[in-house]
């Protein structure tokens, strides 16, 4: 059957898997992507959405690089959010609800539309590796496949434990089996393993519950889409709605806790920080009567509902005696009940930045098999990992993103440096250059960084260039051309800003605070400039932040030079950290137990962000 050698073989079918398979086989790699279930491929496992803080970002990228997660999301999208609008541009974000059967479709056909990409469909449970090099894998039948590198993307799969309250049994996902053999066979070779956990909420019935109890909660009344092609832009969405737990809800589910696995010692593993199950909430915020539930529709047409902010792993009898006390889910159905998973994974200070391996040539590891959280995260390790196995076998250099040039970069980096010991999920106070990675301008970063490689097409290009083009033409027209009071006075009176008393640059007065694109679109020659060359809203939204921020990015880039600088700072051995409440709590909580000797030590910290070095070195005298 596989009497020919693979150049990528791709272990694993969910974000990281596909993701790794496209690029490999894009670049023009012969591709094997092999997985238990090839009905579950691109499978959302948890929560049916794309994006979010940083996240979103994170899909911009690889949409900007030629991957497919930005394109499958818009195709499949059932609601659309720019999230943070109220907050600076680094800070917006872009999240999509997704029609889970649909997204799952959409990859499989994706994928079979790839040239360069075979399927098969097993479990590997083991490794073909000589001379410290791998040569391929083993499945389960016994068949060898060789292939000259590989990518694990196992997710929760590897020796996966599934926990519903004192009942435990083995899985990879609900109703899937886990994978076995791997971890063994890389611990005998000298590789480092650990578990993780993670967990997952309830499915319910969506016609059982009452929404007229909820809050509504609408997609953007004019919502944009991620990828940077001429993909569809949603003319319909369905509304999410949100509820509350309440005190009546806590005691119920205290009722459950000396048989929760999380409480009882079964699982002895760490999981997520940002996304604790309902128990943990209430355990860790026991002065909270309320929390928030984000009831999600798993796709236009299915009944099926996501119950966000309900992850449990609580015994099934109350999980559903608590969520029939949530207001909204007096008779609530279950399609099935929450559940925690615990999984290997390796800490990823065994990898290169390229996500190969130090041990073992040629073997790359993405996904939650290096211990991180969330699709995105997933995808953009795949997609690397597959970039990187390619250009690895044809001898070529690597292609490793730095942290002013992309989350994706920060996100490995920090894994790489930093590792971790709990799921590592990303956000923007992760990133110093936060200003510079903005989810506007991901295809100006990084798509002739694609383009160089072959990834991003010559459609995708011109796109990008036609965007750059008008965007620095339109930049110019206001730096060039003045306005008189009479016109700008008017505007600037409706926002309380100071009038004017003789005619100025455009860009100066449109960098005031207040002053948006849409005051600058009352004026004429503003509004004749945009319609003469055809300006649409990604030209004006990118040309409006680098009007209004230009002084933000500059600033950034010196506080980066200064940090950098004064990284060797000594830290006192005895520094109490309590008493600096501006640090975060996971700051003040690791910097206390890990007690680094320098500023150096501690920025590498996983969960220690460069705001919180910020005020280490203002308290230090820095």
């Amino acid at each position: 059957m596989f009497g020919e050698i693979y150049d990528v073989i791709v272990v694993g079918g969910g974000h990281a898997g596909a993701e790794a398979t496209a690029a490999a086989a894009n670049m023009g790699s012969k591709t094997l992507l092999v997985t238990m279930n090839l009905q579950t491929i691109g499978q959302m496992s948890c929560n049916p959405a794309m994006g979010g803080i940083a996240k979103g970002q994170i899909v911009r990228e690889i949409d900007a690089l030629g991957g497919y997660s930005g394109i499958i999301t818009d195709k499949s999208a059932i609601q659309f959010k720019m999230l943070n609008k109220s907050k600076g541009p680094a800070m917006w974000s872009p999240r999509a609800q997704s029609d889970r059967m649909r997204f799952a479709e959409e990859w499989r056909l994706a994928l079979e539309r790839t040239p360069n990409v075979d399927f098969y469909q097993e479990m590997v449970n083991g490794l073909l590796i000589e001379d410290d090099k791998v040569l391929g894998v083993k499945t389960s039948l016994g068949i060898e496949i060789r292939a000259k590198s590989v990518v694990l993307t196992n997710g929760t799969f590897l020796n996966g434990l599934i926990h519903i309250g004192e009942k435990q049994f083995g899985g990879g996902r609900a109703g899937e089996k886990a994978a076995t053999g791997i971890t063994e066979q890389l611990v005998s070779l000298g590789f480092e393993s650990g578990r993780m956990k993670t967990g997952t909420p309830p499915r319910v019935d969506g016609r059982s519950l009452d929404y007229s109890k909820m809050i509504v909660q609408p997609g953007d009344e004019n919502p944009e889409k991620f990828s940077y092609l001429n993909t569809p832009v949603l003319s319909k969405q369905r509304d999410c709605h949100m509820t509350h737990t309440s005190a009546l809800v806590h005691d119920l589910l205290r009722e459950g806790f000396d048989r929760s696995p999380m409480f009882n010692g079964r699982i002895k593993s760490i999981g997520p920080r940002y996304c604790p199950s309902i128990e943990d909430k209430i355990n860790r915020f026991a002065d909270k009567d309320s929390h928030q539930m984000f009831i999600e529709p798993e796709g236009w047409d299915t009944v099926e509902v996501y119950v966000n902010g309900f992850s449990t792993s609580l015994p099934e009898d109350v999980q559903f005696k608590a969520l029939r006390s949530v207001k909204g889910f007096e008779k609530v159905k279950f399609f099935r009940p929450g559940y925690a998973i615990e999984y290997d994974y390796f800490p990823p200070t065994q990898l290169k930045h390229t996500l190969e391996t130090k041990i073992i040539e040629n073997l790359y590891f993405a996904g939650q098999i290096n211990g991180t959280t969330g699709y995105e995260e997933a995808a953009s390790q795949g997609l690397m990992a597959g970039i990187n196995a390619h250009l690895k076998i044809n001898e070529k250099e690597p292609f490793i993103l730095k942290r002013d040039e992309a989350y994706i970069g920060v996100l490995i980096d920090d894994l790489i440096t930093k590792g971790t010991e709990e799921p590592y999920r990303m956000f923007t106070s992760r990133a110093e250059y936060r200003t510079l990675l903005r989810q506007d301008n991901a295809d100006l970063r990084l798509t002739p960084k694609g383009y160089e490689l072959g990834l991003a097409k010559e459609d995708r290009m011109k796109r990008m260039e036609e965007k750059m083009q008008k965007s620095e033409a339109f930049i110019h027209f206001f730096k060039q051309t003045s306005v008189l009071p009479e016109d700008m006075n008017p505007i600037l009176d409706s926002i309380e800003s100071a009038p004017i008393r003789q005619s100025d640059k455009m860009f100066k007065l449109f960098s005031r605070p207040k002053v948006t694109m849409d005051h600058m679109m009352t004026l004429d020659p503003v509004q004749e400039y945009v319609e003469e060359n055809q300006l649409d809203q990604e030209v004006l939204e990118q040309a409006e932040v680098q009007v209004k921020y230009s002084g933000y990015i500059e600033k950034e880039k010196l506080n980066a030079d200064k940090l950098n600088r004064l990284e060797a700072v000594k830290i006192p051995s005895n520094f109490d950290y309590k008493i600096l409440k501006s640090l975060s709590f996971e700051a003040r909580e690791k910097l206390s137990a890990i007690k680094p000797v320098t500023i150096s030590q501690a920025s590498r910290i996983s969960g220690v962000t460069p705001s919180d070095i910020s005020v280490l070195l203002v308290h230090l005298g820095r």
